[in-house]
């Protein structure tokens, strides 16, 4: 049991691509090897799934507390951590949940993958202003991505060998190695047919120019775990929607519930599944509006979800929430009709980001008290009336808007839930 982070100076230096690579390689060596991803991100986690063949957990530092930190990192063999955006980003005011928390909480090494496309002598200052920031933050290693040449090789080797650490792996430009994005993120790992010819040929590419015994030497101890409180399931049987559509759930979050003595039913509104029998109906987030159409036709799901709704506690999370409304408005400025559980009508044909931490207080519905959480979404709303789910506050404390509708048994909010606050 040992754990290195994988961190960049920013965002877009080709974190996960390398991610992936050193994943799918160690693994067809037969190293016991996993993956976890810092911060609130749905996606990612499929892609490190997929590349090693064991689950992803998400490490979020700025929602949860060192313990379950802990107790998500538990498991055989090495840990790798993927970071989110640069080392030392983090949330305002202070830049607390950056991966570099990971890394200062828990003593593990940090090996920093740097976008070298565009850069020759000037990568020297570069990783010695990182290496020196934090003393609590430990440095360990350089992977050099994007490299053009031998010729560019050896000029980045050149100028960082003073700082004396070690230069692990300098994979070339490649441009069969991007990952395809949208909106939310990369596009989602079962929408790529290519996925295991993708992970194999950067695994190939990392293969040829990594110095896997000096990578490997560099892992550190994982903690111990203790125990960590659980989040109470809302009912004994659960019906969690699951497919392309809806695809935002956080792992530990239906484990936490399974732990506790709850059944998990999994169904698929895009293939017009009715809504399994259960106390508690959760619609999650993920990508409703690319699928709408579909889900509006969708009449077994829709007429089981509201007859759900006469017995059954119904929550939906972002794009399950949308869902729950009257309409929803995609991006070409067609309207589709909703299930018409809440007087909501949203719309992505004039797009809005809305992106931050949130600490949020449940005025009523099935999930009681307080919690932190994150708002990642551009829809706008046309329309919302009724009482309101949560009360909100940003990460810095800041008193905000209250959040969603609850109406009946009903609920939701744009809102996803990562951990009870402490």
């Amino acid at each position: 049991m040992s754990g290195i982070v994988l961190a960049a100076p920013a965002s877009g230096a080709g974190k996960t691509t390398v991610t992936l690579a050193l994943l799918r390689l160690l693994h067809r060596q037969g190293i016991v090897v996993r993956g976890a991803k810092s911060g609130p991100d749905y996606i990612d986690p499929a892609f490190h799934a997929a590349a090693c063949g064991a689950p992803c957990p998400n490490l979020d530092a700025w929602a949860m507390p060192p313990s379950r930190l802990a107790g998500l990192m538990r498991g055989e063999g090495l840990l790798v951590v993927e970071g989110a955006m640069g080392l030392f980003d983090g949330a305002p005011p202070d830049g607390r949940g950056a991966v570099a928390d990971i890394a200062r909480l828990f003593g593990l090494p940090v090996i920093l993958v740097v976008d070298a496309g565009r850069m020759a002598g000037s990568i020297a200052p570069l990783v010695t202003g990182f290496a020196g920031y934090d003393p609590g933050v430990r440095v360990a290693g350089v992977i050099l991505n994007n490299v053009g040449s031998p010729r560019h090789e050896a000029m980045l080797r050149r100028a960082l060998a003073p700082l004396e650490l070690p230069v692990l792996a300098a994979l070339r430009r490649d441009k069969g190695l991007s990952l395809g994005s949208r909106h939310l993120g990369l596009v989602q790992a079962a929408e790529r047919p290519d996925l295991e010819a993708f992970l194999d040929r950067a695994a190939d590419a990392l293969e040829l120019t990594l110095d896997e015994e000096t990578l490997l030497s560099l892992a550190a101890p994982l903690p111990q775990a203790g125990l960590t409180p659980l989040l109470s399931p809302p009912a004994q049987v659960i019906a969690v929607a699951r497919d392309a559509a809806f695809s935002f759930t956080y792992p530990h979050l239906l484990a936490d519930w399974r732990a506790a003595g709850a059944e998990i039913r999994e169904f698929s509104p895009l293939a017009d599944d009715p809504v399994p029998e259960a106390g508690f109906v959760y619609l999650p987030g993920g990508y409703p509006e690319l699928h709408a159409g579909r889900l509006s036709v969708a009449s077994r799901f829709m007429t089981s979800l509201r007859t759900a709704a006469r017995d059954a506690e119904i929550y939906g999370e972002c794009g399950g929430y949308m869902v729950l409304g009257d309409s929803l408005c995609d991006a070409d400025g067609r309207v589709h009709p909703m299930a018409g559980l809440l007087p909501l009508e949203t719309s992505f044909a004039e797009r809005r980001l809305h992106l931050g931490y949130r600490r949020v207080k449940a005025f009523c519905g099935p999930l009681h008290g307080s919690f932190a959480a994150h708002e990642f979404h551009y829809a706008t709303t046309l329309r919302r009336e009724g009482a309101p789910l949560f009360e909100v506050e940003d990460a810095e404390g800041n008193r905000m808007p209250d959040s969603g509708i609850s109406k009946g048994r009903v609920h939701g909010s744009f809102v996803h839930v990562i951990d009870r606050c402490a």
